[in-house]
């Protein structure tokens, strides 16, 4: 394996800065459309709890600084969609909806600090395994839930596909920074590889589906205007019988 320090912090910036705004693309739109259907909030809030633990391996593993950010980014921007969820969808007022996204936010933050402390003086290696395994394990149930609704709605709709995209180029850039460590981590590894696979998966059935789906409206709507031969027959029925109605009798006198 080839070490290079300075490759590892380029690729895990890029990586980073990948992971630091991937979500924009998703809370714009979901911002401009004033609504989140299709979007699983399961999505998003496993997704900002599943920055509690992969910030506390990133931060105990030592890790290079933009890997020690991404998480915090990814978590905050995670649960800011998830509020969006709760204001679009559940129809909470904007100032519940901040409330409860703030408190959980600064619960996330709290747990995270405090278990570093924690582990950080006996430097537990199985303890800091098991963050690393955990979060890959949330990021990957995370996704399940988007895979409900994609199989539900026949379409990938709500989901920004920018979004995704872009959380897809971290993956790429975080796994191949990982390459040029002196040890591969292979608990991050696993991590970043799930988020490329499974969002592989979401950008694929975009590109599958949402043609068929178009072309399916399409169809409904061009049967909405065509109009039915019963109905038609019935109209030119129902308009010989208004002209029938329609001619006055002539008196005998006048003829």
């Amino acid at each position: 394996m080839i070490v290079n320090p300075v490759a590892e912090n380029v690729l895990g910036t890029i990586g980073a800065i990948c992971w630091s705004g991937q979500l924009i693309p998703q809370i714009w739109k979901s911002w401009r459309e004033k609504s989140t259907a299709g979007l699983s909030p399961y999505l998003v809030l496993l997704w900002g709890f599943a920055g509690l633990p992969l910030g506390v391996y990133v931060i105990l593993q030592n890790l290079s600084i933009p890997f020690i950010v991404q998480p915090q980014l990814f978590s905050f921007l995670c649960l800011l969609s998830w509020g969006q969820c709760l204001h679009y969808e559940q129809g909470k007022r904007p100032l519940e909806t901040a409330l409860i996204t703030g408190s959980l936010m600064l619960v996330i933050g709290g747990l995270e600090a405090g278990m570093v402390f924690a582990i950080r003086s006996s430097m537990n290696r199985r303890a800091i395994d098991f963050f690393g395994i955990f979060a890959s394990v949330v990021i990957a149930c995370g996704l399940l839930p988007q895979y409900y609704e994609i199989i539900k709605l026949k379409e990938v709709i709500g989901i920004s596909i920018p979004f995704i995209m872009i959380d897809w180029l971290g993956a790429v850039f975080s796994f191949v920074a990982l390459l040029f460590r002196p040890k591969f981590d292979v608990e991050a590894g696993v991590a970043y590889g799930l988020v490329f696979v499974m969002d592989g998966v979401i950008i694929l059935a975009a590109m599958i589906l949402n043609p068929f789906a178009r072309r399916r409206r399409r169809r409904e709507v061009e049967d909405s205007f065509v109009p039915s031969p019963v109905n038609t027959l019935r109209g030119e029925v129902s308009s010989k019988k208004d002209c029938i109605t329609s001619i006055e009798p002539v008196p005998l006198g006048k003829v």
